[in-house]
């Protein structure tokens, strides 16, 4: 079904509504903050945004007498939009505190808001954690494309196989190949299963050193890995909509918990359902790790990788530098971006 196209007027209607709560927002924050007087404020601190509550958010001191304690903040004027995982610098205040500045950020995770405008939704990610299992059966171009929008971020992936339980004499050699395929290509590889505890050692001692996020399509355990690392949360898909139901935020604002091993974990629904948007050809081609060597070769500067003649890209797959699966892969995702 085709989208209903806007009259002029009810564009200009929509964006006078949202101008006129844009508007009374930024009253009561003005109204909020001058009923705290920089008297009643604490020292300057350190501290770490754990979730996004509409015109305020909730953050945990990192340093000082009170590291670990979380408060409730407001934002002063002309910081700009926060999100889970910021860090910033901070004062305590007797019922709610303000947050004074932000620190710069080395990863930011972005996905379309409802208007196609991309919208950061958690920053300073170390690992994007790509969750397969055998059934639903992993299909390698859903795979890459969770890769090449890691790579197009800047932010390293790990392939995690969950329900190691579930691998048959059907599925076990097509992810052996799998697993050799990726690993090959240099990317990390782990094998456990959430139900059985096989390998989970291993990917909470993986966790311990880094900021991660789990992405992958429905069915393959994400929730259940998450509730087996973070047993005292208890963390159901339906609690994860409560959780992000307090205050006036959505149900895709994140929330960022801490493993009790050490690490921490960015989670949310929108950050589950994170995948490719807003790619050209080119960051396309750029996201496929063996591609980048042959980038710019090519005989023809608009080589299009297809029955050119002189394409290095070709002539690439045909000496074994790149895979036939992986090729077909990038010609899969190409097409659905060209897609209107």
């Amino acid at each position: 079904m085709s989208k209903r196209k806007l009259s002029r007027r009810q564009r200009w209607r929509i964006e006078k509504i949202q101008q006129e709560r844009t508007e009374r927002a930024a009253k009561r924050e003005a109204r909020a903050e001058e009923a705290l007087q920089e008297s009643d404020l604490g020292p300057e601190q350190h501290g770490l945004v754990i979730a996004h509550y509409g015109t305020q958010v909730s953050i945990e001191a990192t340093d000082g007498d009170n590291a670990g304690e979380v408060c409730r903040c407001h934002l002063r004027a002309n910081l700009g939009s926060l999100v889970t995982g910021d860090r910033v610098i901070w004062r305590m205040g007797a019922t709610m505190g303000v947050v004074v500045a932000v620190l710069p950020r080395h990863s930011e995770l972005s996905r379309p808001d409802p208007y196609g405008d991309l919208k950061t939704v958690a920053a300073n990610i170390d690992r994007i954690v790509i969750v397969i299992a055998p059934y639903p059966e992993p299909h390698g171009n859903l795979i890459d494309r969770y890769l090449v929008a890691a790579e197009t971020l800047q932010i390293q992936p790990i392939i995690l196989l969950n329900k190691t339980d579930l691998i048959d004499d059907k599925s076990r050699q097509r992810l052996e190949e799998m697993e050799a395929r990726y690993r090959t290509l240099g990317y990390e590889w782990l094998n456990v299963s959430s139900k059985t505890g096989d390998g989970m050692e291993n990917l909470t001692e993986y966790l311990t050193h880094y900021t991660s996020v789990f992405v992958g399509q429905s069915g393959v355990g994400k929730s259940s890995l998450i509730n087996t690392l973070l047993p005292d949360e208890d963390l159901k898909v339906g609690a994860l909509s409560a959780v992000s139901q307090q205050g006036t935020h959505t149900t895709t604002t994140a929330q960022l918990y801490h493993f009790p091993a050490g690490g921490h974990l960015i989670d949310s629904p929108g950050i589950r359902e994170f995948g490719l948007w807003h790619m050209d050809e080119q960051s396309l081609l750029e996201g496929f790790v063996e591609f980048r060597p042959f980038l710019g070769e090519c005989k023809f500067r608009d080589c299009a990788h297809q029955t050119e003649p002189g394409c290095a890209i070709r002539q690439a797959l045909e000496d074994g530098h790149i895979s036939q699966q992986r090729m077909a892969s990038f010609r899969h995702i190409l097409s659905t971006l060209q897609d209107p």
